[in-house]
């Protein structure tokens, strides 16, 4: 009986001595962490200064200046990370709500958002399919054709898995996750969510419900992070609309699908701003009208799987009649929907209303 209570004893000293190191050590991460989300804070504060004190004289001094402020607005959400990116994507939309040239130059953080190196792009590829680059690609190329808030863009040749093999070239879109990207955003928005919550004891404020919108928004943003979750949701639009010949989607490739890095078919086609833009081409400027609303009320009211980020820099139009002969009114358009990490479905409260 000594010897057991003894070792009884002994034990729970052990066990009590581990959960005051696993305290300590959650104090100390959680010390850690506050001392980041500060200096996160207090970066951020500097980075927005300058056009915040810029923007009284924005509207009253010379055109120069005006461009001047607009490009540091512009270079500001670039350098505040991903979640200013995005904000910054959505407001280019929205010439409702901002003035028109504030649009036109967000608009550019569309495709041109800040770009990590190619040392990281392929050990982040070599990392997550455990092969080195050139196995896997016959071609690579080291400049990103396009990079998002989220993840950047290189355009790339599939190895022939059998050597002799006499097939065309597969041409692929291989996104890779930027650095960090994940714990950027979280400390992000916990800091704008911190600002949310002042903002309730701000009585103008209040209606606004910032805090819940801010969380939704959060979440959104997040679910972009794991592009194993938007091949995912590549494959599910892809079966929706299969019967559709004027929309399409990238196909990923599987097995070269990980959450850091998804490789799948590259699309060609220009952005539907060049034809917005462009005066004249009223046949496909309608055509791309009709499309556009009856695949989004397909999503919204058949489906039930919505693309929650169809900003310009998403959306490609194509020409689907190939002759080089063949004029441009004489042409069928194509939608090819981009980047679809970012879903929404209907509460089926509200779905049921529909």
């Amino acid at each position: 009986m000594g010897r057991s209570r003894k070792f009884k004893d002994k034990g729970c000293y052990v066990h009590t001595t581990q959960d005051g190191h696993g305290y300590l050590n959650a104090l100390l991460l959680s010390l850690l962490e506050g001392i980041i989300l500060l200096l996160r804070a207090v970066y951020l504060a500097i980075l927005f200064l300058p056009c915040i004190v810029m923007a009284p004289f924005a509207d009253s001094l010379s055109h120069k200046f005006r461009n001047t402020w607009l490009c540091v607005v512009r270079l500001t959400l670039e350098k505040a990370g991903p979640a200013f990116i995005k904000w910054g994507q959505w407001a280019a939309t929205r010439p409702d709500l901002f003035p028109q040239d504030l649009c036109r130059e967000l608009a550019r953080l569309h495709a041109k958002a800040p770009a990590h190196s190619f040392t990281f792009t392929r050990m982040t590829i070599e990392r997550a399919f455990g092969r080195r680059l050139p196995e896997i690609f016959a071609d690579f190329e080291e400049e990103p054709i396009a990079s998002g808030s989220v993840a950047q863009v290189h355009r790339a040749t599939l190895k022939y898995r059998y050597p002799g093999q006499e097939i065309e070239p597969i041409v692929v879109a291989v996104k890779v996750r930027h650095p960090s990207v994940a714990e950027v955003i979280r400390r992000d928005f916990v800091l704008i969510n911190f600002l949310a919550k002042i903002s309730k004891f701000v009585p103008t404020l209040k209606w606004t419900r910032l805090e819940e919108s801010i969380q939704l928004f959060a979440v959104f943003m997040m679910s972009q992070v794991d592009l194993a979750r938007e091949a995912a949701h590549l494959s599910r639009f892809i079966y929706n609309f299969r019967r559709w010949k004027d929309v399409s989607f990238p196909r990923p490739l599987y097995p070269l699908v990980h959450p850091a890095v998804l490789v799948e078919t590259y699309e060609q086609g220009e952005s539907v701003l060049h034809y917005v833009d462009v005066e004249g081409n009223k046949r496909i400027k309608s055509a791309l009208a009709h499309i556009g609303t009856q695949a989004l009320l397909k999503m919204l009211l058949i489906d039930n799987f919505i693309h929650a980020d169809m900003h310009p820099g998403n959306i490609l139009v194509r020409l689907m009649d190939d002759e080089p002969h063949k004029q441009l009114f004489g042409s069928r358009p194509q939608v090819v929907f981009l980047d679809v990490g970012m879903t929404a479905e209907l509460l089926r409260e509200i779905d049921l209303i529909y």
